[in-house]
């Protein structure tokens, strides 16, 4: 664990200093890949999709793992695999750039980087608060949570996994869709409550935690679908908690600025915690 943790201060240290990243995150070879299993569908075409590049990913971790030079390989590759799975662009940057946009075309620009999904973002602070979460969720904390479990192939398919079920530009059937995106929605399920837990620490905890619990209550779901959509509300609640309480210059949670500051404010404080977490179960390794 010590070695993974490490591996993403390091990955989110790149990330962070070379936002040009972004340009060379190459998805075309999945895309290809994706494009010869037209004879699957369904189920089985999201398995051998996903993985035969998580199992290959894995076997190489393996191999690098086993080798001398104190795990330096297998850290190389582990830091490679995180600063290509993470993103495509660090939500903080997309998030700053709705702030400080200078008109209202290149708002409405950033406005559209910062979508998690196709529907349109308007100029509301609720929607835009959700999505802010939701690309947390799906650019950085899923990630993570998966390589601290699985390690490389855990980030690598993660990242896949959202590539398939939510990237439109991929020309896949109806049944192979629906099926990425209940095993996309699963893999979040886990990362989103983390965050949930995170953000009762690091914000309002009442406003969080009853709007975890009133969403699990009123949503209809039952707690058999694994399904990352409580974050939304639970976002909302703790950010409009945060806003009300003065943790900012503005109390008005209609104002979509304000809104995302503390947004922000509170991603990087539940990246925070998951390290501080991380670094404590470590310790208490070192020192069992």
């Amino acid at each position: 664990m010590a070695l993974r943790l490490f591996a993403v201060l390091v990955a989110l240290v790149i990330v962070w200093s070379v936002p040009q990243l972004a340009r060379w995150r190459d998805e075309r070879w999945f895309r290809l890949w994706v494009d010869r299993l037209t004879d699957l569908s369904g189920p089985g075409r999201v398995a051998v999709v996903l993985l035969v590049p998580v199992v290959a990913c894995a076997l190489i971790a393996g191999i690098l793992r086993s080798l001398p030079f104190f795990d330096l390989g297998w850290l190389v590759f582990a830091i490679a695999v995180l600063v290509y799975a993470l993103g495509p662009r660090e939500i903080e940057s997309d998030i700053d750039a709705v702030l400080h946009a200078r008109d209202t075309l290149r708002r409405d620009e950033a406005v559209a980087a910062l979508r998690h999904d196709d529907a349109p973002l308007g100029w509301f602070a609720p929607v835009l608060v959700e999505a802010a979460f939701y690309g947390a969720l799906r650019r950085r904390f899923g990630v993570l949570f998966w390589f601290f479990l699985l390690g490389p192939s855990g980030a690598l398919g993660y990242r896949l996994a959202q590539i398939l079920a939510r990237d439109a530009a991929l020309a896949i059937d109806a049944a192979t869709r629906a099926v990425a995106r209940r095993v996309a929605d699963a893999l979040d399920w886990l990362p989103a409550h983390l965050m949930v837990f995170a953000m009762a620490l690091v914000s309002d905890f009442d406003a969080v935690m009853g709007a975890w619990k009133q969403w699990h209550r009123n949503s209809g779901s039952p707690r058999s679908r694994l399904e990352p959509d409580f974050l939304g509300a639970v976002a909302r609640a703790g950010v409009d908690a945060d806003v009300e309480a003065g943790d900012g210059y503005v109390q008005d949670v209609s104002d979509p600025i304000a809104e995302l500051e503390d947004a922000r404010r509170v991603i990087r404080r539940v990246l925070i915690v998951w390290l501080a977490v991380v670094a404590v179960i470590v310790l208490a390794a070192w020192f069992a």
